[in-house]
């Protein structure tokens, strides 16, 4: 176990940073979000949860695929250069290293997602404990210990430092590349607040939310359920649900006209969208009901189906604080637990 003083970040910062890029939370217009790092810039790792997740650094909202342009009456197409040099997200929090865990399965399952893949192969991940878990928080039902985060460095910050604790060879390697900046220190103070943590995590209010009945097996009887005719109807299909999951994974590939050739690009999609997947005869989800119940039944039964019982929700409680309805995966869960008691 090694520490720095929170005085000294910045310049643990700029060690980094001298060889790679830096990806940490920054507050921007008092929203914090993760955004590569430089000097001057405010970085917040006082605020619990970013508004958006880091997964934007292994699977950005917008990127390129490739680009086709014409010359001479032929068409060249230059294909998109894949991430090949190493780059550190500082600062994830255990819910959203789970969240990596559950992309992992998406592209990394055959056929590769070759952009995603060689993000992953060249991303360090330094997570950093949570100290107060919030309220709207209930990653433990996912299996996910906050005071424990893992990654290929994990991080607590106690008493005025950071103590740091590498775990995987990428860990020891960005260890090394900043050693003068360490000391030798103790665990007994992160020990400490793990053993607070975990008191704070069993209090919270969503700490004993049940899956009972939510698995790969329940698909018929949940899908056909009627709980979904109610609870469906506040819902405004804004996709902010979405956008700020740390495992969904949906995008759309579309073509830009530059003027002076074609950008082929991806970007995020939601399954709320009225447009998603549209083909040519239609939409085979033509109401927000049905719109609404493939999100929950993808994070709660599909998932889980076709991936060892692995649930496509972390508990980190975003879509609980962002949704304008308030109809988030806690409510779901409740609504059904509800309806079978009543049975």
């Amino acid at each position: 176990m090694r520490r720095i003083s929170i005085e000294a970040l910045p310049n643990l910062y700029g060690k980094i940073a001298q060889s790679m890029d830096l990806i940490l939370p920054v507050k921007t217009a008092d929203q914090t979000n993760f955004s590569v790092w430089s000097d001057g810039c405010e970085v917040d790792l006082q605020t619990l949860k970013t508004v958006k997740s880091p997964k934007d650094a292994f699977f950005p909202q917008s990127e390129t695929l490739y680009t086709v342009k014409k010359e001479n009456r032929k068409l060249n197409v230059q294909p998109q250069a894949l991430k090949d040099q190493d780059f550190v997200v500082f600062g994830m929090k255990a819910c959203d290293l789970q969240g990596l865990a559950v992309l992992d399965k998406v592209f990394l399952a055959e056929p590769v997602d070759t952009f995603y893949a060689a993000r992953r192969e060249h991303g360090v991940v330094v997570t950093l404990a949570c100290r107060e878990p919030e309220e709207s928080c209930f990653c433990k039902v996912f299996g996910v210990d906050p005071s424990q985060p893992n990654g290929d460095v994990a991080t607590w910050i106690v008493d005025g430092y950071l103590y740091w604790k590498p775990i995987t060879a990428k860990g020891e390697k960005l260890t090394e590349l900043a050693k003068d900046l360490f000391e030798d220190a103790s665990d007994d103070a992160v020990k400490a607040q793990q053993t607070s943590i975990q008191a704070i995590v069993e209090k919270l209010p969503y700490a004993n939310l049940s899956l009972n009945g939510w698995n790969g097996d329940a698909l018929d009887e949940k899908f056909n359920s009627k709980v979904w005719e109610e609870l469906y109807k506040p819902c405004l299909g804004c996709g902010t649900c979405t956008f700020v999951c740390p495992t969904c994974q949906c995008y759309d590939i579309k073509d830009y006209d530059t003027g002076h050739g074609v950008v082929r690009y991806r970007c995020w999609d939601s399954c709320m969208y009225s447009d998603f997947t549209m083909m040519a005869h239609g939409n085979n989800r033509n109401s927000q009901m049905q719109r609404f119940r493939q999100r929950f039944m993808h994070k709660l039964v599909y998932f889980p189906a076709n991936n060892d019982g692995m649930y496509s929700c972390v508990g980190c409680g975003r879509c609980v604080e962002k949704c304008p309805s308030s109809l988030n995966i806690v409510k779901v869960i409740k609504a059904f637990e509800k309806k079978e008691e009543t049975v």
